[in-house]
C-alpha cells in the first residue's frame, strides 16, 4: 500500500474519520498545555482523580436524559467542580492533605458513576461512558470539544503569568496577591475539569486524562521553557491522535486506547532519547571526554 492509501485515504473517503480526527486534534490542543501545568505543579495524579470525578455527574445526566450531550456535559462539569471544591476544603479545614482528598473523592466518584450507569443502563452504555467512542463523534460532540478547548486556551492565556509564577514561586504570588493565591488554583482546576468534560464524549472519562498527561510528560524531555513545553505537548498530542486513529482504522483496534498507547509510545521514546534529561543524554559521556 502507498503512503496516500495508508494515511490520506481514510480521512478523505470517510466523514466519520474526519470528525474523529478534528475532535482528537482539538482535544490535543486544549489538553496539552493544561497537562504541562499539572506536571509542573506536581498535580499529575490529580488530573486522573478529576477524570474520575466527572463520572457520577455524567452518569446522572445519562440517567435523566439518556445520551443527551448537553445534560451529560453539565452534569460532569458540576460533579468535577464539586469534587475540586470539596478536596480543597478538606485540605484547608482538616488535617487531610489535598492529594489525599482527591484520592478519596476519586474512589467515591468512580464507584458511584459505575454503579449508576451499570444499574440504569447496560454494559454498552458503561463502556461508552468509560472509554468513549471516537469514531462515533457527531457534530455536537465535535463542537463541544472544539469549543471547550478554545475556551480553555483563552482563559489560560489570560492567567498564564500567575500560573507560571505559582509553579516556580508560589510564595511571591501569595505576597503579590495579598496572601491569597487560591483563586488562581481554583480557576486552573476548573480548566482541568472543562478539558476532561470535553474529552469524555470522545475519549471516555478514563481515557481522556491519557491524552492530557502523556504528551505533557513527554514534552518535558524535549523543551526547557514553559511555552516550548506547551507547544511540544500539543504537537505530540496531535501526532498521537492522528497516528492512533490510523492504527485503529487499519488494524480494527479500539480507538481511544490506540490513541493513548501511541501517546505512551511517545513518552517511552522521550524517556529514553529525549535531550532534556532522557536516559541516553544522562548515560552518554561528556563531550570533552569523548574528544580525549
Amino acid at each position: 500500500m502507498t503512503f496516500h492509501e495508508l494515511v490520506v485515504d481514510p480521512f478523505v473517503q470517510f466523514a466519520f474519520m474526519r470528525r474523529a480526527l478534528a475532535a482528537s486534534l482539538a482535544l490535543g490542543v486544549g489538553c496539552g498545555p493544561i497537562g504541562v501545568f499539572l506536571m509542573l505543579r506536581r498535580m499529575s495524579l490529580m488530573g486522573d482523580s478529576l477524570s474520575h470525578a466527572i463520572l457520577p455527574g455524567v452518569a446522572v445526566g445519562f440517567l435523566l436524559a439518556g445520551f443527551s450531550l448537553p445534560v451529560m456535559t453539565l452534569g460532569g462539569l458540576v460533579a468535577g467542580l464539586l469534587v475540586a471544591l470539596l478536596s480543597g476544603a478538606s485540605a484547608r479545614f482538616t488535617v487531610i492533605k489535598e492529594d489525599a482528598g482527591f484520592a478519596a473523592f476519586q474512589s467515591i466518584s468512580l464507584a458511584a458513576g459505575v454503579l449508576i450507569v451499570s444499574t440504569k443502563g447496560g454494559n454498552v452504555d458503561l463502556l461508552h461512558v468509560l472509554f468513549g467512542s471516537v469514531l462515533a463523534v457527531d457534530d455536537a460532540a465535535l463542537l463541544l470539544a472544539t469549543g471547550c478547548s478554545s475556551l480553555a486556551l483563552l482563559v489560560m492565556a489570560v492567567i498564564y503569568r500567575p500560573l507560571v509564577i505559582q509553579c516556580f514561586d508560589p510564595a511571591y504570588l501569595r505576597i503579590a496577591g495579598g496572601g491569597r493565591a487560591d483563586p488562581w488554583n481554583m480557576i486552573f482546576l476548573a480548566l482541568v475539569v472543562l478539558a476532561l468534560v470535553a474529552g469524555f464524549q470522545v475519549m471516555g472519562s478514563l481515557m481522556a486524562v491519557g491524552l492530557m498527561m502523556l504528551p505533557a510528560i513527554a514534552a518535558r524531555f524535549w523543551a526547557r521553557q514553559v511555552w516550548t513545553m506547551m507547544v511540544a505537548a500539543v504537537l505530540i498530542a496531535m501526532t498521537a491522535a492522528a497516528t492512533g486513529l490510523l492504527l485503529s482504522f487499519h488494524f480494527s483496534l479500539p480507538t481511544g486506547p490506540a490513541i493513548v498507547l501511541t501517546a505512551g509510545a511517545w513518552h517511552l521514546f522521550s524517556l529514553l532519547f529525549g535531550p532534556r534529561g532522557g536516559l541516553w543524554s544522562r548515560l552518554k559521556p561528556p563531550a570533552r571526554h569523548r574528544e580525549n
